[in-house]
């Protein structure tokens, strides 16, 4: 038997490597988003020259290089060359959640995230690593570009120790104390810590000079709350369940996910990082290439 059907189900299984080829052939040109080197412009180790091409960033051209050759061209440095990139992968409780539209609960779609990025890493020969975590790291795997490393990367997925409680912020100080140079950092999660602890956590992350990439996972039903009749709410992470009436509370609920996501992004945009709302009830065969766009995009 395969590794990773030793966690995965035959229908979530038979999307991991399709869904990456698909995505690797839909993005094709667009994964130097990805590409992006938290390091850009500050590295002082330099690697070479390259010529000029529309689109590229006016700062890094050699204006010496052009004064003697009336040609531009743009110093590259090793930094740039290659990416070290660690996907964080909550895997606490409320990750567990499967609302009556989705497929996938929140963490087996965030598996999902994690395998395809990898698996479109990998196969630039750059290298990929992961931490699960809940209230800190569980587990921890060194980034490689092995080809084996997709495997390495399922097997620690398959253990997902589903943590009471969610510390982004002892989770990321942990990281950062483990890594010898900045990196990019995927963080896939639903985010249930406090909103300032989020937010701390995020900040001191670019601080220490990683590049983020922040995938909010959430199910549909929370966020558009859909429900209207009398019911008891489960808590999660060691919060009491909660029995009432959803049409009082719709509304305020409604209000409050929606500035959480408002000031994650607000947050993210500031530290120079990426945000993106995955939901759990849309295709990553059309959301990730676009998420891959955009930081493309963004990055030029």
């Amino acid at each position: 038997m395969n590794k990773s059907q030793k966690y995965f189900d035959p229908e979530t299984l038979a999307r991991i490597r399709p869904l990456g080829l698909r995505a690797r052939t839909l993005i094709e040109g667009l994964v130097a988003g990805l590409h992006r080197s938290p390091m850009r412009g500050h590295s002082i180790e330099f690697a070479q020259h390259r010529e000029y091409v529309p689109g590229d960033d006016l700062r890094q051209v050699d204006w010496k290089v052009y004064a003697r050759s009336d040609r531009y061209y743009l110093k590259q440095y090793e930094d740039e060359t290659n990416l070290t990139c660690y996907l964080l992968l909550d895997q606490s409780e409320s990750m567990l959640y499967r609302g009556q539209h989705s497929s996938l609960s929140k963490l087996e779609y965030a598996q999902l995230i994690a395998c395809s990025i990898a698996y479109l890493i990998i196969s630039q020969q750059d290298s990929v690593g992961m931490a699960t975590f809940s209230a800190s790291i569980d587990d921890w795997v060194p980034a490689s570009s092995s080809p084996s490393q997709l495997d390495d990367l399922i097997r620690i997925m398959e253990k997902a120790v589903h943590g009471k409680r969610t510390s982004l912020t002892a989770m990321l100080e942990e990281t950062i104390a483990r890594l010898k140079r900045p990196s990019l950092l995927v963080i896939l999660s639903d985010m249930l810590d406090g909103v300032d602890d989020t937010l701390r956590g995020l900040k001191l992350a670019r601080h220490a000079g990683h590049d983020l990439m922040v995938l909010l996972t959430l199910d549909k039903d929370e966020i558009e709350f859909p429900f209207d009749q009398m019911s008891e709410f489960e808590g999660m992470e060691n919060l009491p369940s909660l029995t009432t009436d959803p049409l009082l509370i719709a509304s305020a609920y409604r209000q409050a996910v929606a500035g959480f996501q408002s000031r994650l992004k607000i947050c993210c945009q500031q530290l120079g990082g990426d945000y993106f709302c995955m939901r759990t009830d849309r295709s990553l065969a059309h959301s990730l290439p676009q998420i891959l766009a955009a930081r493309s995009m963004r990055g030029r």
